[in-house]
């Protein structure tokens, strides 16, 4: 343990710490922070938008994933009715067949449909006071005016890329504008009093060391918190939901993850990331909407407000209750600044629950793109770190090898010992020496996208022991915002069971969808508040004197995950 962790303010009352930890997840698409006292975390859009110079280029990210136009309809449209096939063939909970109207027969009723129109104005558009516009409030900044809009986070980590504000630089920048914003103005405390709070990052199961590294930066350095640790999402998820081990499933907006968490440890070898997430789900929807020839004909998914009216259409009209058959009528508002108010009656059927059911059959999920799979890498090193992991694997391997070389002699010794008649010398075992028993690798189709079934299946399998095994699969927690969807924790547990291993299928299998009744978007957020408050945390934080005089280092004694 490096020297100053006694700094660490461990006496306060536990009230009062809470009071004075902030608690930070970034997401894709929403930002929850509050004090870790606070019940709920107030949720805003993770975004910045910056003025534009005069001879800049114009750049916004986008709200929705783009659609994939070089994607074949055939194949989507093969995915969409195999997944229709077998709602056929399942029975609804009386034990009668389902069945479902044609889509055209939907389309038909849904080309006749005329908006009513309830008001002339849907509003005003707000006229920007300053360079900078943040959070919720670019939602009413008007297309035309000269911003740039940026999402310092997509897929789940930074949005780097090759435009306008896609640099590391510039990605940090936008996170200190918006949490120093956020923190200003929704929970009144000045940036010049940071240095008397604490913070708490959630960052994700599958990190990025560098990455890691230049938020503690940022945090400690250029927001001069006084101190500050990291916890992974999963972990935290876990401590939100009072479990003391389970496989977590956390569907985001752009990115879905499973791992394996065990008494505050994520297992490395388990985590894996899917570049799909409920926004994905979002396209799917608003493309089975317009087979069924959508009323709202001039909806755009590139217009931030179009976007976030798909979004709330998919979470009030998508399910996995297969008691509901055939066609519905559903009605929704049309309010947008520059337009008039209107309201659409439509019907919808099954579209509602094929959207939900591509996390099963992800061959929907090409409708926006390639989708990559990350898992944890091993480290390749750090300059700031002389004594990091590839240095600690070669001392290691250099300790075994001297060993092993004494073992040597020892053996010649014993021979010799033999041959004379003396007593015998006892040599305790040692460990074989070799490379680690090889890792397990998710497999994957080759041009082919993981279900998140088989996600969790190939998650539990790569867990180090029979033992731990059984209990990832009596107990799946799902969490995050992406898969909201009445009935999928039903499906996804029999999706399961039918793949299960042999060896395990008399384990309760377990799916947890509402953890002590919350939301699971907030899960971990509430969890990194408890662990913030827990007595075993205070030698996790890292205070800025410590961080100005060890760097990285000390984030690798003090980090709740191996580094």
């Amino acid at each position: 343990m490096l020297p100053g962790s006694s700094t660490a303010p461990d006496l306060a009352p536990e009230h009062l710490q809470s009071k004075t930890t902030i608690v930070i997840h970034p997401g894709s698409l929403n930002l929850r922070i509050g004090r870790a006292s606070d019940l709920n975390p107030i949720t805003v859009l993770h975004a910045v938008a910056r003025k534009r110079k005069p001879e800049g280029n114009p750049y916004a990210d986008r709200f929705l994933p783009e659609r994939n136009d070089l994607i074949q309809t055939k194949e989507l449209e093969d995915a969409r009715l195999s997944i229709s096939h077998t709602l056929q063939s399942c029975l609804q909970s009386d034990g009668r067949r389902r069945y479902a109207t044609p889509p055209q027969q939907i389309a038909a009723f849904n080309r006749r449909v005329l908006p009513e129109t309830l008001g002339n104005n849907g509003g005003e558009w707000v006229k920007p006071e300053g360079d900078l516009v943040v959070g919720n409030d670019i939602f009413r900044l008007n297309p035309e005016e000269p911003f740039n809009i940026h999402f310092p986070y997509k897929r789940g980590d930074f949005n780097i890329h090759q435009g306008p504000g896609g640099s590391m630089t510039a990605v940090l920048a936008d996170l200190e504008t918006i949490w120093t914003y956020v923190i200003e103005h929704n929970l009144q405390i000045k940036s010049k009093d940071f240095k008397n709070y604490k913070a708490v990052l959630i960052i994700p199961d599958v990190y990025n060391r560098t990455y890691l590294r230049e938020l503690m930066y940022l945090l400690l350095t250029k927001m001069c918190f006084g101190s500050c640790f990291l916890v992974q999402d999963h972990v935290a998820a876990t401590f939100g939901s009072g479990l003391s081990y389970a496989c977590v499933v956390d569907v985001g907006d752009q990115k879905t993850s499973v791992s394996c968490v065990e008494d505050g440890i994520c297992h490395p070898n388990t985590r894996v990331r899917l570049e799909y997430g409920g926004a994905d789900i979002t396209q799917i929807f608003y493309w089975l909407l317009q087979k069924c020839a959508f009323p709202y004909k001039d909806c755009n998914d590139q217009n931030k407000l179009d976007c976030m009216l798909l979004r709330k259409l998919k979470e009030e009209f998508c399910h996995v209750n297969l008691d509901v058959c055939g066609s519905q009528e559903k009605s929704f508002i049309l309010k947008q600044p520059g337009k008039s108010v209107s309201q659409y009656t439509i019907q919808v059927g099954d579209e509602c629950i094929i959207a939900p059911l591509s996390l099963f059959n992800p061959e929907l999920f090409a409708i926006t793109g390639a989708k990559l799979i990350h898992t944890q890498k091993i480290s390749t090193g750090d300059p700031e770190d002389p004594h990091d992991e590839i240095y600690l694997r070669d001392i290691r391997k250099k300790g075994m090898k001297e060993e092993a070389s004494s073992s040597e002699l020892n053996e010649s010794y014993l021979e010799n010992q033999h041959a004379t008649g003396e007593d015998d010398i006892v040599v305790d075992a040692m460990e074989p020496v070799g490379p680690p028993p090889s890792v397990k690798e998710f497999v994957l189709s080759p041009g082919q996208i993981l279900g998140l079934d088989q996600a969790v299946l190939q998650s539990i399998d790569r867990c180090p022991s029979e033992d731990l095994k059984r209990k990832m699969y009596g107990c799946i927690l799902i969490v995050g915002g992406g898969m909201k969807f009445a009935g999928i924790g039903t499906w996804l547990q029999n999706r399961i069971s039918l793949q299960i291993p042999y060896l395990y299928r008399a384990e309760q299998l377990d799916i947890i969808t509402n953890p002590c009744d919350m939301d699971g978007a907030m899960v971990p957020w509430k969890g990194a508040c408890i662990m913030s408050c827990l007595e075993t945390a205070q030698e996790l934080w890292i205070e800025r004197i410590e961080w100005e005089k060890f760097g990285v280092r000390v984030l690798r004694e003090r980090a709740p995950f191996t580094w």
